[in-house]
């Protein structure tokens, strides 16, 4: 058991739950403003759901690169993955892909039926069962099949979309049954952040990478632009929070605590100035799980300021 919590790689998860926390309290603070009402269960599949994503590409990422020896040219990683040190075997990882793709769909359906089947909203249930199914693809096709995506450096974008726009606007859509274009803000944010954390692997693969013929985006830019790349990635999100507060003038309501996310900008401050002094690309690891609670932090603060202070 203690080789597939290691497998699942729980550090991993604070950073997928950050896009369902953020567009469902954005969704619960302006249901509360119209008077409505906010549902917990909604929220709590929702959290499933995206933990089982999670995990199941957690999953498939350790499956395909071991059987594609990816793995095993990381010397400072290889020991952690399952496949690639035997702990778990190729067959038995697969079978787990396939146990939770079937779990994640069998919960997608359970949550657009809660949040659509019974109100009668027939086409948003079958359109978000589509999209729960690209979820599941794109969860699987990172590492899996003949050309999955993250070896051909497309892994950055569909991070973004997924972990970013789809996750933030779709939670939000799931309460509201509605779409806000000053959604894609925080959407944005949070995709930032999520291809930042990618990013950061990237580069601290970059070399076995190379030998195996992982071509991540981090790859072809080269060490010191993706660098560049990061920095940007890391600058971002706070600004569009930002962006995002003034633009529903709650500057001018006198709703102060909804900045509070903004003391986040002294630890991002110091998290990139020790990321742009990092020289050799195996330093990077510790950040990963740094920038991963630095955005689900980023998720609670804005989700308290709005609705709590």
């Amino acid at each position: 058991m203690n080789d597939w919590i290691k497998a699942a790689r729980l550090r991993t998860l604070p950073l997928s739950m950050s896009g369902i926390i953020l567009g469902s309290f954005i969704a619960k603070w302006r249901i509360a403003e119209q008077g409505g009402t906010w549902n917990w269960h909604i929220f709590a599949l929702a959290i499933l759901v995206t933990l089982l994503y999670q995990i199941l590409s957690n999953f498939a990422n350790d499956y395909g690169d071991g059987i594609k020896g990816t793995d095993q040219l990381r010397h400072n990683v290889a020991e952690q993955r399952a496949v690639a040190s035997g702990r778990i075997t190729a067959v038995q990882m697969r079978n787990a892909v396939i146990l939770f793709s079937v779990l994640s769909l069998v919960a997608t359906i359970a949550l657009l039926y809660l949040a659509f089947f019974k109100e009668n909203l027939l086409q948003e249930f079958y359109i978000f069962v589509g999209l729960g199914i690209a979820c599941i693809f794109a969860a699987v096709g990172y590492t899996v099949g003949k050309k999955p995506y993250g070896y051909m450096g497309f892994g950055d974008i569909f991070v973004f979309v997924f972990f970013g726009l789809v996750s933030v606007c779709g939670s939000y859509f799931l309460f509201t049954k509605s779409f806000n274009w000053d959604m894609l803000l925080p959407a944005a944010a949070v995709g930032m952040l999520s291809a930042a954390v990618l990013n950061l692997n990237n580069m601290r693969d970059i070399e076995s990478d190379r030998a195996s013929g992982k071509k991540t985006l981090a790859l072809r830019l080269g060490f010191k632009k993706a660098m560049v790349y990061e920095i940007v990635l890391l600058q971002l999100p706070l600004l569009l929070m930002l962006v995002f507060m003034m633009k529903n003038g709650l500057h001018t309501e006198g709703k102060y605590y909804a900045f509070i996310f903004f003391i986040l900008m002294f630890p991002m401050m110091g998290l990139r100035r020790k990321i742009m002094q990092v020289n050799e690309p195996s330093e990077l690891d510790p950040f990963l799980k740094q920038v991963g609670i630095l955005t689900l932090a980023m998720a609670v603060l804005v989700a308290a300021g709005l609705n709590y202070f």
